[in-house]
């Protein structure tokens, strides 16, 4: 019995440091991994992480300079139709807003009146044929009287033969001026255009010296644009006009769609010495009538155009108290600090002058978290740069 005793005390130790040896070696185990994953943890944040950001290519290509302004679209020529008799209107034949070609007929007066002078005058050089008819035929018996007739009579008639020549002459004149006033009656369009609201109504009494005219025509094809430039932008514009007439592009005043382009045709022979601008005038086919007298419209006018510029989007040009730069991507995907100078700006697009070269990889979105040295990962951005506003050189 003691023996019996003794053995299973003995398995109880043994069980006991088996058990303390399995616990110890599953602590022991766990210890290691905890090491393990803090070396781990510790290892992926010492790593850098990867910057997101789109990028896209410098690109090397034909630039256009344009210099923007604001003009006020004129008619072509503009005409204040007025009458040049008086009298009471009897008929108006145009609408207002019509589009009128030259020679058609707007309104028309009594000519009741002036048709009168007009049969008065005739009438009047029917007399004064009469007279000198007869004149002619004393002329005639008196120089067959020969020496019968005295040298004093033959002078008389031949004098009054003379005056009713004459006389007749001045009848020519008064019907001449008769039918012209008569055609006065009938006021037609000195010009092709578009007739604005008229200002008299059938049954007005009109004066040739009163200042209220009839109706406006204003001339829409071809029309123009009167704007600014800069005055340090002569010399180039008027050497550029040299060449060819520079093309004028007309934009609505925010800038977004296009309406129309023209030809520059006139500088302004003097510059205003209080603004520093000189008044330029282009022309504009407007056959489809999108420019209208009074409008206000963005205008550009192409200056010159930069062969093989150095081009990138807008965004990729940052702002610093030291200047401007960019982030360029190198190729073990490392981000580059660089330095630019930059030229004009163009509908989101820029030439960059100095510090960058065409075919690199320009950040262009998310520089905000971009270091120099840091590594990124990139996204190539759109090719279509967002509408911009276009700034002077």
């Amino acid at each position: 019995m003691w023996a019996s005793m003794k053995t299973s005390r003995t398995l109880g130790w043994i069980l006991l440091v088996a058990a303390l040896g399995g616990a110890g070696y599953y602590g022991w185990q766990r210890h290691q991994g905890a090491e393990a994953a803090k070396k781990t943890a510790e290892q992926k944040s010492a790593r850098p992480q990867a910057v997101r950001v789109s990028t896209v290519p410098v690109e090397k290509t034909d630039f256009p300079v344009f210099l923007t302004g604001l003009g006020t679209v004129q008619g072509f020529n503009t005409v204040q139709v007025r009458t040049r008799v008086d009298g009471q209107i009897d008929k108006i034949a145009f609408t207002e807003g019509q589009l009128v070609k030259e020679g058609d007929l707007l309104v028309e007066i009594d000519p009741r009146p002036f048709q009168a002078a007009l049969d008065q005058a005739k009438a009047k050089r029917a007399q004064d044929e009469a007279n000198l008819n007869n004149a002619n035929l004393d002329l005639q018996r008196t120089t067959k009287l020969g020496e019968f007739a005295t040298r004093q009579q033959q002078d008389t008639q031949r004098a009054t033969v003379a005056q009713l020549t004459a006389q007749i002459a001045a009848d020519d004149a008064a019907i001449a001026n008769a039918q012209t006033q008569l055609s006065y009656t009938q006021v037609k369009a000195p010009i092709s255009g578009v007739a604005g609201l008229r200002q008299v109504d059938i049954g007005n009494i009109v004066n040739a010296s009163s200042q209220t005219g009839i109706v406006s025509i204003a001339q829409i094809e071809p029309i123009a644009v009167i704007f600014t430039a800069p005055e340090e932008q002569l010399p180039y514009i008027n050497e550029a006009q040299k060449t060819a007439p520079l093309k004028v592009i007309a934009f609505t005043t925010d800038g977004r769609k296009q309406l129309a382009e023209g030809k520059l045709m006139v500088v302004n022979n003097q510059v205003d010495t209080s603004s520093g601008t000189i008044r330029l005038k282009a022309v504009f086919d407007n056959k489809d009538h999108v420019l209208w007298p009074g409008q206000s419209v963005s205008t550009r006018l192409l200056v010159r155009t930069l062969k093989d510029a150095t081009v990138v989007p807008d965004d990729a040009v940052q702002h610093s108290t030291s200047g401007l730069y960019s982030y360029t991507v190198s190729q073990d995907n490392k981000a580059e600090l660089r330095k630019v100078k930059v030229g004009v700006s163009l509908d989101g697009r820029t030439v960059v002058e100095e510090g960058l070269t065409p075919g690199q990889q320009v950040i262009t979105g998310g520089q905000f978290k971009v270091q120099p040295g840091s590594v990124v990962t990139t996204a190539v951005a759109s090719s279509e740069p967002a509408p911009a506003k276009v700034r002077q050189e």
